[in-house]
């Protein structure tokens, strides 16, 4: 009886087991939390490791810069020791453990360093599955070489540059930035210059008067001397009768000094733009061609790109100031100069196995006061304006700088017309030229991290 009495109680004890699910659940939720913990766990290890991956970049970046300034007088080991060193003083965080540091200095379509750099970070939560560290690589590479500069310095030359210091400041910035722009240059060819004085006009060189695209209309008109002369008919009882005419006659176009006017209609320039843009000038085509003008204040005559840096040093000690402002044409010349017609040859074939630098840096002392057709600022902007959209839709860089000592308004003209408004500055005084030109130069030749 009592032995009956306990299997029925055992019997009824696993029936009530059976039927109940509260422990099933409790079991089920236990073995659920583990993959959860894991995912969240996960997800703060790898945060970890993104940090220190950060850490690591800046200090790989920064030893690239660093070993690229002195890559080429280095051997193989020194250039390594170097690499290390400069990295482990930059990344300096304990939770990084096995760190390596390699890196690589090769002269091929220009020069590169690279550094590749590898650690590895222990896990606080992936550990449970199975994965006790994370390794973290980064790599940077620096180039330089690989890209090539071509700069049209186009170079307020009006009466005004007479003032406050501001030519020989303007002589002595460029000077400077020649020497930083020939420095940056490998090999000739690496970089080009043109200069472009201006005023009102530009001169192309009085040695070009039989170019085919010069108009010479308005400039035939306006010099020209009158010349008599005596014709005279036989009559019976041989006397003659003699009549005089006098007529003007252009001078001898070996006269002209070399100074042009803006493109364009000679009425108005609106229907043709040509002195917005670079189309190549065309004989059929009066519009196109370079207006000669005999300017009383015509400026030196420009140079087209090249790198005779001792040509152009002695372009730069010649330049005068004298006439009025005109900067669209400098603009216009100094963006031709890059791409070629006219006066400036095409520049050399780009080489596909380089990137290439188109810039424009536009000096000013002051605001417009007169073009081929206007003396009115306003009008003479407008033209200027449509000149830089122009420009800089066509993948042109343009840096502009107004050397305002005079406490004219800001040139909102040129202030518009940079590229970006970290390329426009106004100087309140001739002497920060300098370092202006010095910040210029060394951005266009500084070195750049590739990736």
């Amino acid at each position: 009886m009592a032995n009956t009495s306990l299997l029925e109680h055992l019997r009824r004890r696993l029936r009530e087991f059976r039927a109940a699910n509260g422990a099933n659940i409790t079991v089920t939720f236990a073995l659920a939390t583990i993959p959860m913990v894991g995912f969240v766990g996960a997800a703060v290890d790898y945060s970890h490791a993104n940090a220190v991956k950060a850490a690591m970049q800046m200090a790989a970046d920064s030893t690239a810069l660093m070993l690229s300034k002195n890559a080429s007088s280095l051997t193989g080991s020194e250039f390594q020791t170097k690499a290390n060193d400069y990295f482990k003083a930059l990344f300096t965080r304990t939770d990084a453990s096995g760190l390596a540091v390699s890196a690589t200095y090769t002269t091929g379509s220009g020069s590169q360093v690279v550094v590749n750099a590898s650690s590895n970070v222990k896990t606080n939560f992936m550990g449970m599955m199975g994965f006790s560290s994370l390794r973290v690589a980064v790599n940077s590479q620096v180039k330089w070489g690989n890209s090539k500069l071509r700069v049209a310095l186009v170079l307020d030359n009006t009466g005004s540059m007479a003032w406050s210091g501001k030519m020989d400041a303007l002589k002595t910035a460029t000077n400077n930035l020649l020497d930083q722009l020939k420095a940056a240059a490998a090999t000739n060819g690496d970089v080009y210059v043109s200069i472009i004085p201006f005023a009102e006009d530009v001169n192309v060189g009085k040695s070009n008067y039989n170019a085919t695209w010069i108009d010479w209309t308005d400039w035939n008109d306006e010099n020209n001397s009158d010349v008599s002369t005596t014709t005279c008919t036989s009559l019976k009882g041989r006397k003659k009768k003699c009549t005089t005419s006098t007529t003007s006659v252009p001078n001898n176009h070996n006269t002209w000094n070399g100074c042009v006017s803006d493109r364009g209609e000679s009425n108005q320039p609106h229907s043709t733009n040509y002195d917005t843009n670079v189309s190549p000038p065309t004989t059929s085509v009066i519009a196109s061609l370079f207006p000669a003008d005999q300017d009383d204040s015509c400026p030196v005559a420009m140079k087209p790109l090249n790198y005779d840096w001792t040509a152009m040093k002695l372009l730069v000690a010649s330049m005068l100031p004298a006439g009025m402002t005109n900067q669209g044409i400098g603009l216009a010349h100094g963006w031709m100069s890059l791409v070629g017609g006219g006066p400036y040859p095409a520049p050399p074939a780009e080489d596909p196995n380089y990137k290439y630098s188109k810039v424009i840096i536009l000096m000013s002392d002051g605001l417009n006061t007169r073009n081929r057709w206007y003396s009115n600022a306003n009008q003479i902007d407008a033209r200027q304006k449509m000149t830089c959209d122009n420009a800089k839709a066509a993948g042109i860089t343009i840096y502009t700088i107004h050397v305002n000592t005079d406490g004219d308004p800001m040139s909102t003209l040129l202030q518009g017309c940079a590229s970006s408004p970290d390329k426009f500055v106004m100087l309140t005084s001739a002497s920060q030229m300098v370092s202006t030109f010095e910040k210029i130069g060394t951005a266009l030749s500084n070195l750049r991290i590739a990736q």
